[in-house]
């Protein structure tokens, strides 16, 4: 174990190193060309600013209005019939557009179920077998200036719900 603190903590000042001593072997000006890198960098934040902020507001407003409770309600009698549990519900709906509204969910089910639970394992699975879809689509799009992305969605939803479907059935295989 202490083998491998030593080489975690190594590791970063070794691919810096690593980098410099390339930049120096192909005489490249390792400096002016992080310097570079760097202002790209800001000019894709500054750019992708607003959408940031829309997302930011519109996820806000989902989750202080209500909504997801409303939903979660109407779609029940559904959800019992595939043995999908309710408590999963917000997560499940939050999922694919906030990642840190689905980790506040999360650990809010792994406090009130335990990490132990069916509960807290498909909280889990569903965590590592998603993503946070519509804030990825929007920050790659908005960097690449792509309009139509009506069909990223559609394909990386249906891949969302896949995911919690096989998580929930693998849990209860497994449990």
């Amino acid at each position: 174990m202490t083998f491998i603190n030593f080489i975690s903590n190594l590791a970063m000042p070794l691919i810096i190193l690593i980098i410099i001593t390339y930049g120096v072997i192909e005489k490249n000006k390792v400096f002016d060309t992080f310097l570079e890198g760097a202002k790209e960098g800001l000019d894709i934040v500054i750019s992708i600013l607003p959408t940031l902020i829309g997302l930011f507001v519109a996820i806000g407003a989902l989750r202080s209005s209500g909504i997801l409770d409303i939903i979660i309600h109407f779609i029940t009698p559904l959800l019992n019939v595939f043995h999908f549990p309710n408590e999963i519900m917000p997560l499940a709906m939050l999922r694919p557009i906030s990642g840190s509204g689905s980790i506040a969910i999360a650990t809010d089910i792994m406090k009130n179920y335990g990490v132990d639970t069916n509960i807290g394992m498909i909280a889990s699975t569903i965590m590592g077998s998603t993503e946070t879809t519509l804030y990825t689509i929007a920050i790659y799009t908005s960097c690449v200036k792509i309009k139509k992305t009506r069909f990223v969605l559609l394909a990386a939803l249906v891949a969302d719900i896949v995911g919690m479907i096989v998580s929930v059935g693998i849990c209860r295989i497994m449990s």
